[in-house]
């Protein structure tokens, strides 16, 4: 399953539910912020996204905490849970029912289970060690940035498609200081492939007059230098995940992240590039 969301109105929406995920958010609620009926909006939500307003919201809550569980195990499953507006007996209830796993039992397992390539599950994932991690990462500022994006969600797969088929609509504004930016939402490990949501974005130095245009939040980055190939991404982001963060000791923050591409082969897709996960 693929899909390009093309609604700049639901676009807004699930930028507005990404970022208010901490909040009683409801079907109502966000069709009220967006003065829309609640039916009429879920509707129109559906024919876009496949899924019923409702039903992401429910999902969102419960894999954006499934993360937070995963690299934030400083924290209590209460904390967390509470983080997203669950009870703690809710949160066990409503986690369980999504992930078929307890929050604490997912919390003991979920490394063991991350080491499985969920794109490539002929090819060995291997983490870098801490030390490792600690030569291929900085910790970087970066200013916020205007771009032209593309929205969609399905299997991270597609990307090479998305790309081609994103620089021939916008070559007229690529320049020698554009910047292609990948923004993900999802860790692969924790969201099924075919509902990951994923922005391709091209940056603009100034007004371009087309409505899918945003704000990238600039800030504090861990920065990992990626030199590979695309089966070697999901390991990247996993040894920042499960290692570099651990023992590094910054704490991922409440932005998501993004990847800027430096180059790419296209004959043999060897691809420079740079992890940007937001720290405190």
């Amino acid at each position: 399953m693929w899909s390009m969301i093309e609604n700049i109105i639901i676009n807004q929406t699930i930028e507005y539910i990404m970022t208010n995920l901490g909040e009683e958010l409801s079907a109502e609620s966000v069709a009220e912020h967006f003065h829309f009926s609640k039916y009429h909006f879920s509707r129109m939500f559906k024919e876009e996204t496949g899924e019923s307003l409702y039903a992401f919201i429910k999902r969102l809550k419960v894999e954006q905490s499934a993360f937070r569980l995963k690299v934030e195990q400083e924290k209590s499953i209460t904390e967390i849970g509470n983080d997203y507006g669950y009870s703690p007996s809710n949160y066990c209830s409503v986690f369980k029912q999504h992930h078929h796993n307890s929050p604490a039992r997912f919390r003991e397992e979920i490394k063991e289970f991350s080491i499985n390539h969920p794109f490539y599950p002929g090819v060995e994932n291997h983490w870098d060690t801490y030390d490792k991690c600690c030569k291929k990462v900085t910790i970087e500022y970066f200013p916020e940035v205007t771009v032209i994006y593309e929205r969609r969600i399905g299997n991270y797969q597609h990307l090479a498609r998305d790309w081609d088929d994103f620089l021939k609509k916008y070559h007229t504004y690529q320049t020698d200081h554009t910047l292609l930016m990948e923004r993900t939402y999802d860790d692969a490990s924790i969201t099924a492939i075919d509902n990951c949501l994923y922005d391709v974005c091209m940056s603009i130095d100034q007004e371009c007059g087309l409505e899918n245009t945003m704000i990238i939040n600039g800030g504090k980055f861990a920065v990992y230098h990626f030199c590979g190939y695309p089966q070697q991404i999901y390991s990247a982001y996993q040894s920042m995940f499960q290692v570099w963060l651990p023992e590094s000791r910054y704490r991922i923050d409440n932005r998501y992240g993004f990847d800027i591409y430096r180059s790419i082969d296209c004959e043999t897709l060897y691809i420079i590039m740079d992890i940007c996960i937001p720290v405190e």
